[in-house]
């Protein structure tokens, strides 16, 4: 049952990193299940503070992804239609892979353009919209992929220290 949790665990920690870069995936609490899943093995010891506190950052780092994007296009004078055009700019980079991975970069901030041009804004206004909206979707986004990151390396210092008990076959 231990090596199926570690699995299972190993692709939550997987798939929170991309969840970091995918809209529609809460990338950190799902890195966090990881570690939940490794903690639930019988070969690594039961910590709440560990978990209690990871959580707590996951959950965090999961409110500001929605926070940062609207300061960021709040302070350079953007509206909901320049942080509407970020996401859907990000979807295209991610189904339409035109710039390779530049796409990444350069596709939420076409977004973020259209979409304040599309809300009746100044060329000007919506370039410095659409910056601070770029800005913002950044910065979040480099913060949930810092924290999955953090996530699978304790992931993984945790499973080396405890391999012997998790796979005792290998001894």
């Amino acid at each position: 049952m231990d090596i199926a949790l570690l699995i299972i665990g190993f692709f939550f920690m997987v798939i929170g990193i991309l969840g970091s870069f995918l809209p529609v995936l809460p990338g950190p609490p799902l890195s966090w299940v990881g570690l939940l899943l490794l903690q639930l093995t019988d070969a690594v010891p039961k910590d709440g503070w560990f978990l209690g506190i990871t959580g707590l950052i996951a959950l965090v780092v999961f409110g500001l992804d929605y926070v940062i994007p609207a300061m960021g296009t709040k302070k350079f004078g953007g509206t909901k239609a320049g942080m509407i055009g970020t996401t859907i700019g990000l979807l295209v980079a991610l189904f339409f892979p035109v710039f390779g991975p530049f796409g990444i970069i350069i596709w939420p901030f076409v977004g973020a353009l259209v979409g304040e041009l599309l809300n009746k804004a100044d060329k000007k206004t919506a370039t410095k919209a659409a910056f601070g909206s770029f800005l913002g979707f950044l910065t979040g986004t480099f913060i949930k992929f810092l924290v999955a990151i953090v996530y699978l390396g304790l992931f993984i210092s945790m499973a080396w220290e405890h391999r012997a008990a998790l796979f005792p076959f290998l001894q």
